[in-house]
């Protein structure tokens, strides 16, 4: 017995598993092997890979909740083996982009906001309520603290963690621990980095890096000419110094220490 509602204008791939009190409106591609779970709607626009699992609650292609939309064609792309958890929403793009992308190998946990024309890497995990409004940047391998709410246009590099709770409204460098408010720098993400196969010298590169970006009080002109100099030739330093270069909200704030009473 059919209990789930699927457009014949659907394209849906081998091995697909659909659950009952699902809705997959039409101009929705779903890839092979991938599970939608009870309760889930699917609004035209969807793009979803292979071998994703979608749970109870979430709806995916939603128009934006943005004023400025006006009805539009635009889509979300959803890559493959991604865990969208329950109750996510991932909103379809504006004309600003025409999508929303979500990378491979995501795990997105309950309650997890994706607005419009936002991209998303691959390998990251956003955990419980994580919200990002529209048009933000989001590297590979960054990990979002519980209810870390980000403010739209900012970018986030690869193998940043954020501290549950972050409010972040200004851009955050890749390689790095973010926390407190405003949202400053708290180290390198060094555990992260070891497990994903970085080498004790471009850790401690850096690290470098960021002791003259954050800690010596350098202005972000200067500490860039820092950076040139002593590590501009590694593939850390340009990574860094290519994302100060395209920085859209300014960089988050450098170390502070916390006042205790």
């Amino acid at each position: 017995m059919v209990l789930y509602d699927l457009s014949p204008k659907a394209k849906i791939g081998q091995n697909v598993t659909i659950s009952n009190f699902s809705t997959i409106y039409e101009d929705v591609e779903i890839g092979d092997n991938t599970w939608i779970g009870p309760n889930v709607t699917i609004f035209p626009g969807a793009r979803i890979g292979k071998n994703c699992r979608i749970f109870p609650g979430t709806v995916i292609a939603a128009v934006p909740q943005d004023l400025k939309f006006a009805g539009e064609y635009t889509t979300v792309e959803i890559g493959d083996n991604n865990t969208i958890r329950e109750c996510c929403t991932i909103n379809r793009g504006t004309s600003a982009s025409g999508k929303t992308v979500i990378g491979n190998n995501n795990l997105l946990m309950a309650y997890v906001h994706v607005a419009h024309d936002c991209v998303v890497g691959d390998c990251c995990v956003f955990a419980n309520n994580a919200t990002l409004a529209g048009h933000i940047i989001v590297g590979d391998y960054v990990i979002l603290g519980g209810k870390t709410a980000i403010i739209q246009f900012v970018h986030i590099g690869s193998h940043v963690i954020t501290q549950g709770g972050s409010l972040i409204d200004k851009d955050i460098p890749p390689f790095v621990k973010a926390a407190r408010y405003p949202i400053s720098y708290a180290g390198v993400n060094s555990l992260g980095l070891q497990r994903r196969g970085f080498s004790r010298e471009a850790i401690n590169d850096i690290q470098g890096i960021y002791r003259i970006l954050f800690q010596k009080g350098l202005t972000v002109t200067s500490a860039v000419e820092a950076i040139k100099e002593k590590y501009g030739n590694t593939d850390e330093g340009k990574q860094v110094l290519a994302f100060i270069g395209t920085a859209t909200t300014g960089l988050m704030k450098g170390y502070t220490f916390m006042k205790r009473d």
